[in-house]
């Protein structure tokens, strides 16, 4: 059957606002698509594959919980995702002093740990990190890859930030890639899941909601179950569907659209490379703040050197001191960022999450209210 005009016509205007100004569409199209545009925070419109692999990990009721090693600071989602599934969630430690690389002992000495009590089968990797924005070179993948190998873990490898690297003299490598170059001792033994989504590269639909997975290595008869849940569990709107496939054939050399694309593409991540560069030098110039350069990614995860005083009064308020500091920060200037322990922080150590992939005159008016209210803090002539 012949769609409806009217909805085409409504979604059209939705996902290119810039239709709104084509007279040819009738007026109550525009009009529709003005309002619903207006209820969409930000004037535009805009899934769990992960969790489809994670409850192939559990075990039955009754047995010994399923581990999945998790890095520290990580995704806030993942440990809710990881305990509605059943699945205990390993934490290992990354290294702040290092601009957040991974630590091989602490990865080996998570594994032995969690193996007093479950059992751990998998590890979870994000690169470029999410929040902390490290991006690995070859020779740390190579070591994680020999490691999920020697301990017979699956490696799950989240890589939704891979076109946001920016850091100077670092590129994106794939799990993928390192994995096929590593000879038939790995390539054709360790088993991988790879995680990409459009939501969370450059293209930024947020609200689409869709990604995919690529599976290697897998059990053909695992695979089947994996599928059989996919189609049962998932389906991503088909607006997503749409524009997972832009993303995964944009536009090519000689097309009418590649080279207004290719611009919009180098405008973004020129953008997120200097508000990075401009943010981290702002963070590190007040004091008790100190932020690691981030390789890639739309975030930075700068740490608080906080007074005694705002500790002494998070604890009478039974939040954690970051907690603390983020809600005054969002009542007394309006701001909101993600304080540290959604993210696996347990050490002691505080931290914020600033998303830096915004236009620059927003990050400069974040920057001085977030700048001048922590100068009023660490004076004490806040009430934070």
């Amino acid at each position: 059957m012949k769609p409806v005009s009217f909805v085409r016509q409504v979604l059209a205007v939705c996902l290119y606002p810039e239709l709104l100004k084509d007279n040819q569409l009738p007026l109550d199209v525009r009009q529709r698509a003005q309002r619903l545009l207006q209820a969409c925070d930000g004037d535009s419109v805009g899934e769990d594959w992960k969790k489809v692999v994670v409850k192939l990990l559990a075990g039955v009721e009754g047995e010994i919980q399923t581990g999945v090693l998790t890095p520290t600071p990580g995704p806030h989602t993942l440990p809710k995702l990881l305990d509605e599934c059943g699945v205990t969630m390993v934490p290992y430690q990354l290294m702040e002093d290092q601009g957040w690389a991974l630590d091989l002992d602490d990865l080996h000495r998570a594994l032995m740990v969690a193996r007093g009590h479950c059992n751990p089968r998998a590890i979870y990797i994000s690169n470029p990190g999410n929040p902390t924005g490290h991006v690995q070179d070859r020779k740390s993948i190579e070591e994680v890859i020999q490691f999920a190998a020697a301990e017979r873990l699956l490696l799950l490898v989240d890589e939704v930030y891979q076109e946001s690297v920016h850091g100077q003299g670092r590129e994106f490598i794939s799990y993928k890639k390192v994995l096929f170059e590593m000879g038939k001792e790995y390539s054709e033994t360790v088993e991988m899941v790879s995680f990409h989504s459009v939501s969370s590269a450059s293209f930024g639909e947020c609200g689409l909601r869709a990604g995919y997975m690529e599976v290697v290595n897998m059990d053909p008869e695992v695979m089947h179950y994996v599928e059989t849940l996919l189609c049962t569990n998932i389906c991503a709107p088909v607006t997503g569907q749409l524009a997972l496939d832009l993303m995964a054939n944009p536009p090519k050399p000689g097309d009418s659209s590649y080279d207004t694309y290719t611009q919009e593409l180098v405008l973004i991540r020129t953008t997120l490379s200097q508000n990075a560069r401009r943010a981290q030098e702002f963070l590190n110039d007040l004091p008790g703040m100190s932020c690691q350069s981030a390789m890639g990614g739309i975030y930075l995860y700068p740490r608080l050197h906080l007074p005694s005083e705002i500790i002494e009064q998070a604890k009478k308020s039974e939040v954690e001191p970051d907690v603390l500091y983020c809600q005054r920060l969002l009542e007394g200037e309006g701001v909101l960022v993600g304080a540290g322990c959604q993210y696996g922080e347990k050490t002691g150590k505080h931290h914020l999450r600033l998303c830096t992939l915004v236009p620059p005159d927003t990050l400069d008016e974040v920057l001085a209210r977030l700048g001048s209210f922590h100068l009023r803090l660490m004076s004490g002539t806040t009430s934070a």
